[in-house]
């Protein structure tokens, strides 16, 4: 069984962490431009960033299966770095992940959840779309004329 469990100043598996974010964004290479900020990424980089934000791992047998990081802004809750290693995939660990970040809003009195998203990942954003999520602007990454992504929130009922 996958347990979902919130990183704590216990936890020290930064290098797998890491590893499991770069594998499961691996299919963006060479699809989405600009690259995936996964890529700046560094076990000591995680740590801060799970120290700034609230951040769960999903556990499977020992191996890192998934993660989310959260962070509270003026009416929402910014759902960032969600992640499924490829080996855990298909399995309803996303939307396992979502749910507890519902549970975080509705703790911080926020009333949707928000995400973003490359406009290449067309099947992402149907995903997405099928969750409850509904695409609310399109965005471009400095330096760039033209939309790279799109953000997507979900109201919460």
């Amino acid at each position: 069984m996958t347990e979902i469990v919130r990183i704590d100043e216990s936890f020290t598996r930064w290098e797998d962490l890491l590893t499991l974010i770069l594998s499961s964004f691996a299919y963006m290479d060479g699809v989405i431009d600009p690259p995936s900020s996964a890529h700046r990424l560094t076990p000591a980089s995680l740590a801060q960033k799970a120290r700034d934000e609230t951040a769960f791992v999903a556990e499977e047998d020992g191996k890192l299966a998934g993660c989310v990081f959260l962070k509270p802004e003026h009416g929402c809750l910014y759902v960032g770095k969600l992640a499924i290693s490829p080996a855990f995939q298909n399995r309803g660990l996303g939307r396992r992940l979502l749910s507890v970040a519902e549970d975080i809003a509705r703790q911080h009195g926020l009333p949707a959840l928000r995400l973003e998203t490359r406009i290449e990942l067309t099947s992402n954003h149907a995903t997405f779309e099928k969750w409850g999520f509904v695409r609310t602007a399109e965005n471009a990454h400095a330096g760039y004329a033209r939309t790279t992504s799109i953000e997507m929130r979900k109201p919460l009922a």
